[in-house]
């Protein structure tokens, strides 16, 4: 089976290795901090081979150069956000297939933080990296796309399986959810989720990764769709109540 190590790097990041037995190859999920990836690689002895970047920004792209250095890896990035990205190798959009030995990985446009983010998607390990498009009980800020973009690409997720695990890149959810609660107050849902939350955090526990399914009841920016917060928040659709809910948060 693929092996996942998560680490913490930075001030709230997560850092992310996939690592394949079989085949022995290594995947650095975005490179937020080079000195720390090649730590962890070295401490658990691996050969990282590939990065698979999820956008441009330099707290998820900043360390490709460093560890490229020193492991000759494959970097793997978005079309739309490349030409920002360092040594990159090989540019992929929606519905291309990146391999890890034998292990499929779908890359999904999930444009809207920055133009060109995407996501990989393993169905054989039910799991996902999103990079900064979805939070546990969260999304990214909508730096560069409009609320239309972003709020297709949130389809895109809702569509997997929802025993989908999602790992996010930023530990971010006690502030999410306090959020959550105020844009979603009569969600009992939510409510016993922020309590798991707040138990998580008091013990240093991270909170990520989050299983779809749970974020489908829980997180207003995958709920825009539903009547309830569209009477709540206003707008005649789920685009506008979407963009209600980012402008909020922008603000909370």
């Amino acid at each position: 089976m693929l092996e996942v190590h998560q680490f913490p790097c930075l001030s709230d990041n997560y850092g992310y290795l996939l690592h394949d037995p079989a085949s022995g190859q290594t995947a650095c999920i975005d490179t937020p901090d080079a000195d720390e990836y090649l730590h962890q690689a070295a401490h658990k002895g691996w050969q990282i081979t590939h990065i698979w970047n999820t956008h441009w920004h330099p707290d998820h792209a900043g360390g490709n150069g460093a560890i490229k250095a020193v492991t000759g890896c494959t970097v793997i990035a978005p079309e739309g956000d490349a030409g920002k990205i360092e040594g990159v190798d090989r540019r992929v959009d929606q519905g291309d297939v990146v391999m890890l030995g034998d292990w499929k990985a779908k890359v999904i446009d999930v444009g809207g933080h920055t133009l060109g983010h995407c996501a990989y998607y393993l169905p054989g390990a039910h799991l996902a990296f999103v990079g900064d498009s979805v939070f546990s009980l969260g999304c990214g800020r909508m730096f560069e796309g409009q609320p239309a973009q972003f709020w297709e690409s949130l389809q895109r997720i809702k569509a997997l399986p929802v025993d989908t695990m999602l790992y996010c890149a930023h530990e971010y959810t006690a502030a999410n959810a306090k959020f959550a609660v105020h844009a979603d107050p009569e969600n009992e849902e939510l409510a016993a989720y922020a309590r798991d939350i707040e138990r998580a955090r008091a013990a240093g526990l991270p909170t990520v990764p989050t299983k779809l399914g749970r974020e489908l009841l829980t997180n207003p920016f995958l709920r825009a769709d539903d009547p309830a917060l569209q009477a709540r928040w206003g707008g005649g659709n789920a685009v506008e109540t979407f963009a209600a809910l980012r402008e909020a948060k922008n603000s909370f």
